[in-house]
């Protein structure tokens, strides 16, 4: 898995969310956007991926950071799994049609298995990639790691 270089300008994109609204990159100008990848909906690590997400939003708020949940699932899945996970303010964007075409885009679709991998990629305000890590499929991305990587790009 070849992951999008660290600089690389990421262009525009619009996915659906779990409340079946349109989400476009360029809605979050001016903040930094976390785009953080998981496999598959109702699944253990992705439910725990999502929940650390969603649980501290409001850090990545105050860090003019604006985290997005990402996997190749419909949305009507979307939306059962985020009433199933109670998500607050947490959006989780279904980048199924074409099938996992951003993640294609950026270097984390898995094609053998027909899904994206889990990464998390930080962009900054003019949509240039901030920092990108790759985990393997069992792992549990370190919340802790991913806030330290927003506050060393915090102006």
């Amino acid at each position: 898995m070849m992951v999008v270089k660290k600089g690389k300008k990421i262009k525009d994109f619009t996915l659906v969310d779990q409340n079946e609204k349109e989400i476009n990159l360029a809605e979050f100008e001016g903040k930094k956007v976390l785009l953080s990848f998981h496999p598959l909906a109702f699944t253990s690590v992705c439910a725990q991926q999502m929940k650390a997400l969603d649980d501290n939003y409001e850090q990545f708020e105050k860090l003019n950071t604006v985290p997005l949940g990402i996997s190749v699932d419909a949305q009507p899945s979307k939306t059962a799994w985020a009433e199933t996970l109670e998500l607050k303010n947490l959006k989780i964007l279904a980048d199924f049609h074409p099938k996992g075409k951003l993640a294609r885009r950026l270097g984390v679709y898995v094609k053998e298995e027909g899904f994206s991998g889990r990464a998390n990629i930080l962009l900054n305000e003019k949509r240039r990639v901030l920092w990108a890590k790759v985990y393997k499929l069992t792992e549990l991305p370190d919340l802790d790691e991913v806030i330290s990587a927003v506050k060393k790009f915090d102006k």
